[in-house]
């Protein structure tokens, strides 16, 4: 399976798309998952559990460092249950560094919210013909000040540290 990671625009089918108009920053990665017809969750759990190591660190990092200003600690984006039954999430369970907001077959969205800026995550399952492909979609809007600071060094290291998220996507089998 390819791991090229398609920059595309955040697909207009997404519960997540009528966000980007007042959004402060958004964007969205595909990769072709081959025939995998397992639900976007899943997806999602396959991917952030295979979250490069470089990545972690930067998160340990980020965590350091906006506890000096009063933002709060979210641990990793790798920080999940491996073994926890899928059809056990539900609306509110914290997964990773998000809180699970929306969940279907064809996509889940996570977020995190605070005084400073609200975070949106989307994996939406995609076909095309017979070819399987997981978007990964972050919208982001900002409230305040310190919120645009923030976002100032995240937004550049999300472009980078975003593909390389999702092009860690393992093959994942049907349900």
């Amino acid at each position: 399976m390819s791991s090229h990671v398609e920059h595309i625009p955040v697909p207009r089918n997404s519960m997540i798309h009528h966000e980007l108009q007042s959004a402060s920053f958004y964007d969205c990665h595909r990769i072709s998952i081959g025939t995998s017809d397992a639900p976007a969750l899943a997806l999602y759990l396959k991917t952030v559990g295979q979250t490069p190591a470089w990545v972690d660190r930067l998160m340990g990092l980020r965590n350091t460092v906006v506890q000096w200003v009063g933002l709060k600690n979210l641990g990793t984006l790798s920080r999940i249950d491996p073994n926890r039954p899928l059809d056990s999430y539900a609306i509110g369970d914290r997964i990773g560094i998000f809180t699970l907001l929306a969940v279907s077959d064809q996509e889940v969205i996570l977020g995190d919210s605070d005084k400073h800026l609200d975070v949106k995550v989307s994996v939406l399952r995609q076909s095309e013909g017979d070819k399987r492909h997981m978007a990964m979609s972050t919208v982001v809007h900002v409230h305040n000040t310190l919120g645009r600071i923030y976002m100032f060094f995240v937004g550049p290291a999300h472009k980078i540290i975003a593909p390389a998220v999702v092009a860690r996507f393992p093959t994942v089998t049907s349900k």
